[in-house]
């Protein structure tokens, strides 16, 4: 059922991407697997799958532990704190939310004991609702010039999710809104800022954001089915 349901996105993917002109090459599909077991994300890689997202932490590294020895790239895609930033960097292949300076610099100082440059992604909340973390469109071009002196660090695009609504056009405004703000940023001229991802969309939202101009998508339930939470 996974390996089915993989192929039908990717099926949406090169559909959507078709009629938009665009090259299915250039979009990644992120299998987010929050709250689902190491058993169902290995199914997932059975299909093909290499990129894995996790929102927490805690969730992140006993996957990882569960799965060593697959091939998997790692993305942490959720709210990351501060004091949690050392147990992923020394291994973690993108970071998709960074929306506050000092998180960055935890990630620069940690990245550079662990001789590594670690690709990151701003969190931009585009819909202004206060549920939502992200630094707010005005205050993009600010945080990403404050992360100029960072060596260790690498910014590589920008990161948003869409309203939580039925109809999945309500998103298109706010995924059109990153990717002007992804152009201006390339405009800065910073040595560690190259603006070539865009982190946009969700299993209700992901075609329309591939007509923005997504280059991640970020896909559970439509691969895994309705998560299962604690009671």
């Amino acid at each position: 059922m996974i390996s089915a349901n993989i192929e039908f996105v990717r099926e949406r993917i090169r559909r959507r991407c078709a009629s938009s002109g665009r090259d299915p090459a250039d979009v990644t599909l992120v299998v987010v697997a929050k709250t689902y077991s190491s058993g169902m994300i290995r199914e997932a890689l059975g299909a093909g799958a290499r990129d894995i997202g996790e929102n927490y932490v805690q969730e992140l590294v006993a996957k990882r532990s569960e799965l060593e020895g697959e091939e998997v790239r790692w993305h942490f895609v959720g709210h990351l704190q501060r004091n949690k930033v050392r147990h992923i960097v020394p291994w973690i292949h993108l970071i998709h939310a960074v929306d506050d300076a000092s998180l960055a610099a935890e990630i620069d100082r940690r990245a550079e004991q662990a001789s590594r440059t670690i690709d990151v992604l701003v969190e931009v909340n585009t819909t202004g609702e206060s549920s939502k973390y992200g630094v707010p469109p005005e205050g993009v071009a600010g945080l990403v010039r404050s992360l100029g002196g960072f060596r260790n660090i690498r910014v590589v695009g920008l990161m948003t999710m869409g309203p939580m609504a039925r109809d999945p056009e309500r998103s298109r405004p706010m995924f059109r809104r990153l990717r002007e703000l992804r152009d201006e940023m390339n405009t800065l001229g910073q040595d560690n800022v190259l603006m070539r991802h865009l982190s946009m969309g969700m299993t209700g939202d992901f075609e329309v954001a591939i007509e923005e101009g997504a280059t991640l998508v970020r896909i559970g339930t439509a691969i895994f089915g309705a998560r299962v939470r604690p009671a």
